[in-house]
């Protein structure tokens, strides 16, 4: 088949499509690379500053549309697929879903459905919106309230999730939120990960144990992961021989990637149900993720008997105290390693995600 991957979150698509490749299928993907990440593509569309960034960006777009025509599937990443206003997406939108047989919508990340269900309806614990019935009021959880609601990106999202021909949906608080209003064709699929670690080879537990953190600047609080900073800081204070800390600052993946090498614990996504892209990468290597795994997601996949990550609360108490004990036993230390590896084997390879997707968008 001819597959069209729009946009990119942290690799989704450049990682689905590999796999999807080596199962024999023609796939093109089409991003930006998600910005200063940098992720790989084959069609190139970053939108450069400025008012003739924006007018050169528009042209490019249009000379490309005859090209994103006759696929037999077309999946955007989010509803804000491109880098322009959502009613200039609109037309783009019907544009491809004349031209092309099935459409897919992703919810992979921030849009409508999540900042809605998480403000109203709240069917998570806590999520980037609220903890418990309190709902968050840090400045970036008030502006994308204000950028998805009653706006031209709530009409878009809503138009495309109620015309597109499925929904797939990569954590299980997307799905959780998407499934309630479209259940006939909102699907689960986990994330797509390249395995890269043989489960002999994460048995190394170092002293001191490495511990490694990446930080957005501009998305700092509302990921949690000035919490996280600073519970890992008191470990360290507690412990200064038995752990060191490695701190990655908005860098482009393929840094990023090379400053996690030989970590054992990854401090990732405090807000979070469901180990998202950066924790399974690091997980695939063998290291241990504290953040998000609640059992609602190992239901999910059904997943019996691993527990590979430390799940902790939305509290720098709970991430001080999963940290802690990490430190002071490395032979969980391991046997969450050894898991680690064994949890992408089992539910993220790229390739067993590829024909799952393609059993849910066909």
């Amino acid at each position: 088949m001819r597959i069209l991957l729009l946009g990119e979150y942290s690799n989704v698509h450049a990682t689905l499509a590999e796999g999807l490749k080596s199962l024999g299928h023609e796939v093109t993907v089409l991003s930006n690379g998600d910005f200063w990440k940098d992720y790989p593509r084959d069609i190139d569309m970053v939108r450069r500053p400025g008012k003739w960034g924006g007018i050169c960006y528009m042209a490019r777009l249009y000379s490309l549309l005859p090209r994103l025509r006759g696929y037999d599937i077309v999946q955007l990443i989010n509803p804000m697929f491109l880098e322009i206003k959502a009613h200039r997406i609109l037309p783009v939108y019907k544009y491809l879903r004349r031209h092309n047989r099935r459409m897919v919508l992703g919810a992979f990340g921030m849009d409508y459905y999540w900042v809605s269900e998480c403000v109203n309806r709240r069917p998570l614990r806590y999520s980037d919106f609220n903890i418990g019935d309190v709902l968050r009021t840090d400045a970036d959880a008030m502006r994308e309230r204000a950028d998805w609601t009653g706006t031209d990106k709530e009409h878009l999202n809503r138009y495309i999730a109620g015309d597109c021909d499925t929904i797939i949906a990569g954590l299980y608080e997307y799905w959780v939120c998407y499934r309630p209003h479209f259940p006939a064709k909102t699907t689960y699929v986990p994330f797509p990960i390249k395995p890269v670690t043989a489960i002999e080879a994460a048995s190394t537990v170092h002293h001191p144990l490495r511990v490694f953190i990446g930080i957005n600047r501009e998305r700092s609080t509302y990921k949690g992961t000035d919490i996280m900073l600073s519970a890992a800081e008191r470990v360290l204070a507690a412990h200064p021989g038995e752990m060191t800390l490695m701190k990655a600052e908005s860098v482009p993946f393929a840094q990023y990637q090379s400053m996690m090498d030989g970590s054992d614990v990854i401090l990732d996504q405090l807000y979070s149900y469901t180990p998202s892209m950066n924790s399974l990468l690091a997980m695939s290597k063998g290291i241990v993720c504290v953040g998000g795994g609640e059992e609602e997601h190992y239901q999910l996949l059904g997943e019996q008997h691993l527990r590979p990550i430390a799940n902790v609360a939305p509290t720098e108490e709970s991430v001080v105290q999963a940290l802690e004990h990490l430190v002071t036993h490395p032979a969980e230390v391991e046997r969450m390693k050894r898991e680690s590896i064994a949890y992408i084997c089992r539910h993220h390879d790229y390739q067993k995600v590829a024909h799952q997707w393609l059993e849910a968008v066909t």
